[in-house]
């Protein structure tokens, strides 16, 4: 079933079908330096930190440290993971499937290397 969001509207569409078009994190840079504020942008990577500090139990005190994002953001970016869209979800599971294939890939290049000795 796809997804059904409020949201949808013909510029948006057009917006997310060039951020599909992006290949690499230089891409990233150079698309969204032209696109947002730099206070945007800032914004948006202290949120998506927080997601993942959120992930990881960490107590809003640290969020807070580590981040300096306010209570009032971390409690809208908790608020998401639980009950919103699960974009957040989506992209940490793939981040997680990723890191988990890479770290397989070099186990077996290990013990590749192991026994090619």
């Amino acid at each position: 079933m796809a997804y059904v969001t409020k949201l949808q509207d013909p510029m948006l569409d057009e917006l997310f079908d060039a951020i599909l078009l992006l290949e690499d994190q230089e891409d990233c840079y150079r698309f969204f330096e032209d696109l947002c504020t730099v206070g945007e942008l800032k914004a948006m990577a202290q949120r998506w930190k927080v997601v993942k500090m959120l992930e990881e139990n960490r107590t809003y005190t640290d969020i807070v440290e580590e981040t300096g994002a306010s209570t009032a953001t971390i409690s809208r970016v908790k608020r998401c993971l639980h009950f919103g869209a699960d974009g957040y979800l989506r992209i940490l599971q793939r981040g997680m499937n990723k890191k988990q294939s890479t770290t397989e890939l070099l186990t077996r290049k290990k013990a590749d290397d192991k026994i090619t000795e």
